[in-house]
């Protein structure tokens, strides 16, 4: 009889991410799970993507665009803020759900062992699929205000998702993995959650954090949240302005040059570490839950 003693692991134990690569099958069936639970009774599904953001950015555009007169300093201020709200709406509703999705999948995880790290990255698959929906109304208006970006601008948008994408993901893990343990993270991540619009220049341009904060502003910038916004600014804001409106506006410098790859070292810093976490804790998950 073959010897299958070497193919025992430990309980509990894995190859982290790349356990998840080896079950995209299941992964699949856990994205469209999350998508049919969410939305089950539901009278307007999916639509919900785009009426939650659009609600925001109406209130967000006629407290700070209209009462605070935001919009006369800043052209297009619609598309600006718009173009900010899709990717930190992405970012807040990742890291809100990956924190939650260890806790919430509990009877599947005392039942079976699948790769624990599935559940995180399914939520950051869900979230994409509503991403989605924001971006096309997103391209639609900037297309109404003469929108012609250049090529590189869309990639720099793709590489700036790709960083909150990753951020998320490591946040998601480090909180997921604690929140089993202790369930004062998920009050973390909320506090987290409320801060960080305010955080990146979603609702401000980025030279009033440069004005206020002075010496201190390299770690405003350093912030991945940061960059990605004001790339997505760059990329869907920036080529809707005219020539004369593009000499009043002013970009952050070596924005793409230095501070994307800077950002994206400090996500898979972040990713990194929280893979770390997780892997050491969730040998116990199952006992925990």
């Amino acid at each position: 009889m073959a010897d299958v003693t070497n193919e025992l692991t430990t309980p509990g134990s894995g190859r982290g991410l790349l356990g998840v690569y080896s079950n995209r099958f299941l992964l699949k069936l856990l994205v469209r799970k999350e998508i049919k639970v969410r939305y089950r009774g539901s009278v307007l599904g999916l639509l919900w993507s785009y009426v939650k953001p659009l609600m925001q950015f109406m209130i967000y555009f006629v407290a700070l665009g209209i009462f605070l007169n935001l919009q006369k300093e800043t052209p297009n201020y619609a598309i600006y803020l718009f173009s900010g709200i899709v990717l930190v709406n992405f970012f807040t509703e990742t890291l809100g759900n990956a924190t939650r999705s260890i806790v919430d999948n509990r009877d599947l995880i005392r039942k079976i062992y699948l790769p624990r790290e599935l559940f995180p990255v399914a939520t950051v698959w869900v979230s994409a699929a509503h991403f989605l929906p924001q971006v096309v109304i997103l391209v639609a208006a900037s297309l109404l205000v003469g929108w012609q970006p250049s090529a590189y601008q869309l990639l720099a948008a793709v590489a700036a998702f790709i960083v909150v994408a990753i951020l998320a993901m490591g946040l998601g893990l480090l909180f997921g993995a604690v929140n089993v343990y202790f369930r004062d993270s998920e009050n973390i991540v909320d506090m987290i959650l409320m801060v960080v619009t305010w955080a990146s220049p979603v609702l401000y341009v980025w030279t009033m954090a440069r004005d206020a904060l002075g010496s201190w502003f390299f770690i405003y910038q350093a912030n991945p949240m940061t960059v990605a916004v004001e790339i997505f600014h760059w990329a869907f804001w920036h080529p809707t302005l005219s020539t004369e409106q593009l000499g009043m506006v002013e970009l952050p410098p070596n924005l793409i040059a230095f501070w994307l790859p800077v950002s994206l070292l400090v996500s898979l810093a972040v990713l990194f570490i929280g893979q770390l976490v997780f892997r050491r804790l969730a040998v116990h998950f199952a006992q925990e839950l």
